[in-house]
């Protein structure tokens, strides 16, 4: 697929961490329970590590038990992309960000109401800035 905003993979692998860029462009996993943001009850905007799009608000997270961030929504639809991913033996969503591609976790139809999806995302592919 075609992005608005195209991943320079270079610059990239020179301003992300080797976690974040291999979660981020090579469709990777963080440890649970030991990333950035699964426990974090700051209130703000999670954005793409990659391009800045905004994609999650505080106020849509909840702690789902698995040691990733989760949230029942996104800020806006158009800002993540849905793929079938059947990688690892398993039929899974996969979740993109919806501008750049950056691979940023899965959604599972098991989070609360109410929309009762948990989008499960990598803390490494996210930025947070804080509400003032």
């Amino acid at each position: 697929m075609a992005y608005r905003i195209q991943l320079d993979k270079e610059k990239l692998q020179k301003e992300l961490s080797p976690l974040e860029y291999n979660v981020c462009l090579n469709h990777g996993t963080e440890a649970p329970f030991q990333n950035e943001f699964w426990d974090s009850k700051k209130e703000g905007i999670y954005s793409c590590k990659c391009c800045g799009t905004p994609l999650f608000s505080s106020e849509a997270k909840f702690d789902s038990g698995t040691g990733w961030p989760s949230y029942f929504q996104p800020i806006n639809e158009e800002n993540i992309e849905e793929v079938e991913d059947s990688s690892h033996g398993m039929v899974r969503v996969e979740v993109r960000c919806g501008a750049c591609g950056c691979h940023l976790g899965h959604v599972f139809p098991d989070g609360p109401a109410p929309t009762y999806k948990r989008y499960c995302i990598n803390s490494a592919s996210l930025s947070f800035k804080e509400n003032a």
